[in-house]
C-alpha cells in the first residue's frame, strides 16, 4: 500500500513541475508588473524537480521502486 502512495507522489510532483513550467511561460510572454516573476515558478520547478530525483533514489535504494533490469 505505500509503495502506491509513494508513485502517486511523484506523480503529483511531476504534474506539479509540468504546471510550474507552463506557468512560467505565461508569466514571461504576459510580462506584467503587479504580477510575479517568472524566476519564481522556474525556481519552484527546480526544487520539485530535487525533489523527484531524491525521492526516486529513496524508492530505489529501499527497494519501493525497482528500476526495469533490461530496457532495451
Amino acid at each position: 500500500m505505500f509503495e502506491i502512495i509513494f508513485k502517486v507522489v511523484l506523480v503529483v510532483l511531476a504534474f506539479l513541475m509540468i504546471y510550474n513550467l507552463f506557468r512560467a511561460g505565461y508569466m514571461m510572454n504576459k510580462n506584467e508588473k503587479n504580477k510575479p516573476p517568472m524566476s519564481k515558478y522556474i525556481g519552484r520547478r527546480v526544487i520539485i524537480s530535487g525533489l523527484i530525483v531524491l525521492l526516486m533514489a529513496i524508492g530505489i535504494l529501499t527497494g519501493l521502486i525497482t528500476p526495469n533490469p533490461k530496457p532495451f
